[in-house]
């Protein structure tokens, strides 16, 4: 291996370096060719990851549990009513008890507080399933998609429309370490965070990456190689959720906006998917899409996440 993960967290892909995420991604692909080609390997033989649920999710918890039924070991599922989280035991104290009990500790929640708070009381890797600031598990299988379609990364373009989220930020800081343009298209009071936008930026300058903020979508798909899109109203949005939708509607991608992108380009988005409101249905069943190989590599990404780092 060209770099020891075994014990690191991934909280951020802020804490990671591009060798590193290098390393999960020729792990993944591995890993991958294995289970294609019916070669068992089990690395993580009698190892236990606990996951944490405060936020439901069906990708997540799946990709996660069967990643490690394949690698040998056990998942246990802890949902919200189960831990309680910070309120019977605080968040800390919950990482050195499990840290007694387990191998690793995924966990999909609300706050990046609480995913650090857990990490700081652990003394097993932490692994940031999702949280309201970050993704970084989701936007490993996203590199690992774009990787498997152009053969590269570097010098690449990915355009990406509609609230700026988590999502954005995880995949502005994933490109820009590994040398990937990322245009943000996203309406007045929906941008991305301003301070992980500078910091993508500052990366960029090293490798090379171009990362931006603009209001047009068709500004930020022109010559696009990869456009992406996220629902428009994540969950526990819906206090807000006329509001948003009104503003974000002239962002949906649509088969005119994918025109603008290169021919060759792909269309991706996390899931789960609303037709008709962040995405046409001709763009995401189209012959564009690659929506279900970048789920089924949520899978492959994390088997390599928690093979090196548990």
């Amino acid at each position: 291996m060209a770099v020891d993960l075994n014990g690191k967290d991934l909280l951020t892909l802020r804490d990671w370096t591009a060798e590193q995420i290098w390393q999960v991604l020729r792990t993944a692909e591995h890993l991958k060719m294995m289970h294609l080609t019916g070669q068992p390997c089990r690395p993580l033989a009698g190892k236990t990851l606990a996951m944490i649920f405060t936020k439901p999710s069906t990708r997540t918890r799946v990709s996660f549990e069967v990643g490690m039924y394949q690698l040998g070991g056990h998942a246990l599922y802890l949902s919200a009513n189960d831990l309680q989280l910070g309120r019977g035991e605080t968040v800390a104290d919950t990482g050195a008890v499990l840290s007694r009990y387990v191998d690793g500790i995924m966990i999909r929640t609300y706050k990046q507080s609480d995913v650090e708070e857990l990490a700081g009381g652990a003394s097993i890797p932490v692994i940031n399933g999702l949280t309201d600031d970050y993704h970084p598990c989701q936007v490993l299988a996203d590199l690992l998609t774009v990787y498997e379609k152009f053969g590269r990364i570097a010098g690449l373009k990915l355009a990406y429309v509609g609230d700026g989220n988590n999502m954005t930020h995880s995949l502005m800081i994933g490109g820009a370490k590994l040398g990937m343009s990322v245009v943000s298209a996203s309406p007045s009071g929906f941008v991305p965070n301003p301070e992980i936008v500078a910091y993508a930026q500052a990366e960029g300058r090293i490798t090379g990456a171009s990362i931006g903020v603009v209001d047009s979508a068709q500004d930020a798909v022109r010559g696009a190689d990869v456009v992406y899109t996220d629902v428009f109203v994540s969950m526990g949005q819906d206090k807000d959720k006329e509001r948003k939708l009104q503003a974000l509607a002239p962002y949906r991608v649509t088969p005119e906006l994918m025109a603008m992108a290169n021919p060759t380009a792909i269309f991706m988005h996390c899931l789960p998917a609303h037709r008709g409101e962040e995405v046409d249905a001709s763009v995401i069943d189209g012959p564009q899409s690659v929506v279900f190989d970048e789920a089924e590599n949520r899978l492959h990404a994390q088997k390599g996440l928690m093979a090196l780092v548990m």
